[in-house]
């Protein structure tokens, strides 16, 4: 068959807009509200979301094509060419249809995350390939058993089951093998963990080679014998790659990417930053002047790492952030975290805390109390604009004392001034 027929009458060609359709009319919005701007790692993170129904539409159309095969009785007849080389052309629009669907997720959220010139993270490409030959693959194996009435539903069923499910489920290695997790990466001082993409490429890798033997060899007893091992050997190599990770598969990115100038204090940025930096530079000097003058010790760098260093505090600023934003961001680094008795679930007397002292940081740093309103309940603030009206040296003791207690699993903090707030 000529391969322009083959595009023409294919089930992938016919599949196309309808897919192509659903993902920018359907998905939008879930490709664009939680991506981090101009991050091409976000972005590309992002569009895998769209693999749970990417996948099922492969394994659906695969299904189809197989079903198609059987029909026609292939197989019964003297083939000169081998059921891979059969398969092979008719499964090719099935894969292409499913690039395609995830090109447009991509294109998505990349628009939504306004990256601008770059490239998206080519390993998560690589595992979105991979995994979509796999269920293209599968679907064709079903195809070839069962007629298209119960292949084709029972396989888009099973594909999305699949797909998707294992994503909300507590045993979170399960989640590396079909790509779980990736449309999480990933916040701009966060790097995407290689092991979740070695996790669901040599599964998604297994489950290729699986098939392909299957189709080669149908119902031969060694064929299924090595489809099973291949099978089993990927779902335990997959599992071992994804031991130990958490939930999000991500990791602190490299500060080799950090761009820091030589002032006072020194003040480090992630490149997606740029257009922002001279007025970011210049609202956090201005809100560290504003803390030193009221006595609070800042350390000497201020950076958007994840994990800042020795004399460095935290930036926690975005992107996107506006300059009545930055004071609060500065100050935010400066609050203590929270001891290790928190994540043992102990008892955290100090944890009200944080809301007042927070407020009052940010305050202090030039922040307006019309930008808390949403980050600190209505009394938090009144108490913090309750402090600030104290003398210097009563503010910073009251702020000491409560840090303090804040760093401790069993002080408590003493939050009244005066004996009038609480």
């Amino acid at each position: 068959m000529l391969l322009r027929t083959v595009i023409r009458v294919s089930s992938g060609t016919r599949l196309l807009p309808f897919l192509a359709g659903f993902i920018v009319i359907a998905l939008s919005d879930n490709l664009s509200e939680w991506v981090t701007p101009h991050y091409w790692l976000s972005a590309t993170g992002t569009a895998s979301l769209a693999l749970s129904f990417v996948g099922p539409a492969c394994a659906g159309a695969g299904a189809w094509e197989g079903s198609r095969l059987r029909r026609a009785r292939i197989s019964d007849q003297n083939a000169v060419r081998s059921p891979l080389a059969i398969a092979f052309p008719l499964l090719l629009p099935v894969f292409v249809m499913g690039v395609a669907g995830m090109t447009a997720a991509l294109l998505v959220s990349a628009a939504a995350a306004d990256v601008g010139f770059g490239m998206p993270h080519l390993g998560i490409l690589a595992v979105e390939a991979v995994l979509l030959a796999a269920n293209t693959l599968v679907g064709f194996v079903l195809g070839r058993l069962w007629a298209p009435i119960v292949a084709v539903p029972l396989t888009l069923v099973a594909s999305f089951v699949a797909n998707a499910y294992p994503v909300s489920w507590s045993i979170v290695w399960i989640r590396r093998l079909i790509g779980g997790g990736l449309q999480d990466c990933c916040t701009l001082d966060q790097s995407l963990d290689a092991r979740a993409l070695v996790s669901a490429g040599t599964f998604g890798v297994a489950v290729c080679l699986s098939a392909a033997v299957l189709i080669q060899y149908r119902k031969d007893l060694p064929a299924i014998v090595a489809a099973a091992a291949l099978l089993a050997g990927g779902f335990a190599g997959g599992a071992a790659s994804a031991h130990g990770m958490g939930a999000d598969p991500v990791t602190s990115r490299s500060t080799s990417d950090l761009a820091c100038d030589h002032g006072r204090p020194r003040i480090c940025l992630w490149p997606e930053m740029d257009h922002q930096a001279d007025m970011i530079r210049t609202e956090s000097r201005k809100a560290v002047a504003r803390l030193r003058q009221a006595g609070v010790a800042v350390p000497t760098t201020l950076t958007m790492a994840d994990r800042p260093g020795p004399d460095e505090t935290k930036l926690a600023i975005g992107p996107g952030i506006s300059a009545a934003g930055v004071p609060t961001g500065v100050a935010a680094g400066l609050l203590p975290p929270s001891p290790a008795c928190v994540d043992h679930g102990e008892p955290y007397p100090a944890a009200d805390a944080y809301g007042p002292v927070g407020a009052w940081l940010s305050l202090t740093a030039g922040a307006s109390p019309t930008t808390l309103t949403n980050r600190v309940a209505p009394p938090e603030l009144a108490l913090a604009q309750h402090v600030l009206k104290q003398p210097r040296q009563t503010q910073l003791t009251w702020y000491e004392r409560n840090t303090r207690a804040m760093r401790s699993c069993d002080e408590r903090p003493q939050l009244d001034i005066n004996g009038s707030h609480g």
